[in-house]
């Protein structure tokens, strides 16, 4: 990372300096806006949010290690106090972008962000130094926070992008303006804030609005298979590529195969052809990988070492189809972070595959921000664990939507269903359920707090 003074924060934040005797003091650590992340000699940035004011926190940030914070009011530690937390980290990022010549990658989409910049991330480091967002750190305080891990070594810089109303990317833009930009999908994902698909994919398009021109060296990589997404090439001036299953995409996928969840396919560029093998979960990864072996094409790698560095890569990101082995036989499938319809439906899809002829178990919770299409929503998923032949539903939590999911797999026989109230109760539940063999996938949207007990179910095997 690039070490910084507290002067030239200040400066950078347009903050004054409070209980600072040495404005040279260099920042030389991990910065997090989670006072127990922070690294010693980091930043500990303390936001005040709707819930947690991140000023309250500051005592156990420097016991973590922060040698300054950045605040709205003197906290009595080395402080860099600015009128507005969220603003000032912005113009910091701006001001650490002037000290690297790293090439920005942004990528958006309402579902496979995370997977995809972990994939992109593995295949860039093999051509040059990488930072990626970590986890999903994709808002702007995430954003800003992913650029200050950023060296002058840098190579490549790779941002995730998220939304939840219009002009929230193009903020993100304004701040790290990037030279490719990688629409992955328009889905369902936070339709409950934006009103319908056509609104979420203005919101997505704003990346596109965001590149330079192809003269420029701008390049924008669109899902042909997605029309919404194909539909954003009239909104740039940037050089156009496109992804997909089609033989008009200019980088495509043939001969998909799936093998116990894994999947395998022939990879075509302008330049070759070359078979990749995917170690990540689930048939959506085609696309997500069809978006990477795109981009690094742009940026001029060949097809074979394409194709070699997707096979190669690993999950990196944990809740997201993370398959966790049981000592009782007893495979996890944690899928927990976050939740659409269409991330359950690939979630469904992937348990099914990789079971095979063992007993699938769908522990299920609620899918959130889905406005007025919620009970719809859930009902389409219940269906489709019928449909998928299913053979235990476990569903979490007592409202109307989980109720709809249940009655709509209902129908489906000899489907056995089970209900829990909250996920306090689902340990004894399950432990009385589950046998040895049983693949169990556990998904929900995050602030139903599946993630968690998929961790605890992974660890606490019955006696």
């Amino acid at each position: 990372m690039i070490s910084l003074t507290l002067a030239e924060i200040a400066d950078a934040t347009g903050g004054t300096l409070h209980d600072a005797p040495d404005p040279q003091l260099r920042i030389t650590g991990r910065s997090a806006s989670d006072s127990r992340e922070v690294g010693p000699g980091g930043m500990f940035v303390a936001v005040a949010g709707a819930r947690v004011d991140g000023h309250d926190f500051v005592d156990q940030a420097t016991a973590t290690g922060a040698s300054c914070v950045l605040a709205t009011r003197p906290v009595g530690v080395p402080a860099i106090v600015v009128d507005d937390v969220t603003a000032a980290l912005g113009r910091l990022a701006q001001h650490v972008l002037t000290r690297t010549g790293a090439q920005i990658i942004a990528l958006t989409g309402s579902a496979g962000k995370t997977s995809t910049k972990d994939l992109l991330a593995q295949v860039l480091a093999r051509h040059g130094e990488t930072v990626a967002t970590p986890g999903s750190f994709n808002t702007e305080i995430g954003l800003p926070l992913t650029v200050m891990g950023a060296a002058e070594s840098t190579r490549y810089l790779v941002l995730e992008m998220g939304a939840r109303h219009q002009g929230d990317i193009a903020y993100l833009a304004s701040l790290t303006p990037p030279q490719i930009g990688i629409v992955l999908n328009v889905g369902s994902a936070h339709i409950g804030e934006f009103g319908g698909r056509e609104a979420i994919a203005t919101a997505k398009g704003e990346l596109v609005e965001s590149l330079p021109s192809a003269a420029d060296g701008g390049v924008a990589v669109l899902n042909a298979d997605d029309e919404l997404v194909a539909a954003m090439a009239t909104r740039t001036t940037a050089a156009v590529m496109t992804y997909g299953t089609g033989e008009s995409a200019t980088v495509r996928a043939t001969d998909i195969q799936v093998t116990a969840g894994r999947t395998s396919f022939l990879l075509h560029t302008p330049c070759g052809s070359a078979p990749v093998h995917l170690r990540l979960l689930g048939t959506h990864q085609v696309h997500n990988a069809l978006a990477v072996a795109t981009t690094v094409h742009a940026l001029g790698m060949d097809t074979d070492h394409i194709a070699e560095a997707l096979s190669a890569a690993e999950p990196v990101s944990a809740g997201r189809l993370q398959v966790l082995e049981r000592a009782d036989g007893v495979t996890i499938i944690n899928d927990a972070f976050n939740a659409n319809t269409e991330s359950m439906r690939a979630g469904l899809e992937t348990l099914t595959s990789l079971a095979g002829d063992r007993r699938t178990v769908a522990v299920l919770g609620e899918m959130k921000e889905l406005g007025d299409t919620a009970q719809a929503a859930h009902a389409e998923v219940g269906r489709l664990v019928g449909d998928l032949g299913i053979d235990v539903l476990v569903t979490v939590g007592t409202t109307d939507e989980m109720t709809a999911l249940a009655d709509a797999a209902r129908p489906s026989s000899p489907l056995r269903i089970e209900s829990a109230d909250d996920p306090d109760v689902l340990l004894p539940l399950l432990n009385r359920l589950l046998i040895s063999g049983d693949v169990v996938l556990v998904k929900a949207s995050k602030s139903v707090g599946l993630e968690k007990f998929a961790n605890i179910l992974h660890a606490e095997v019955p006696a």
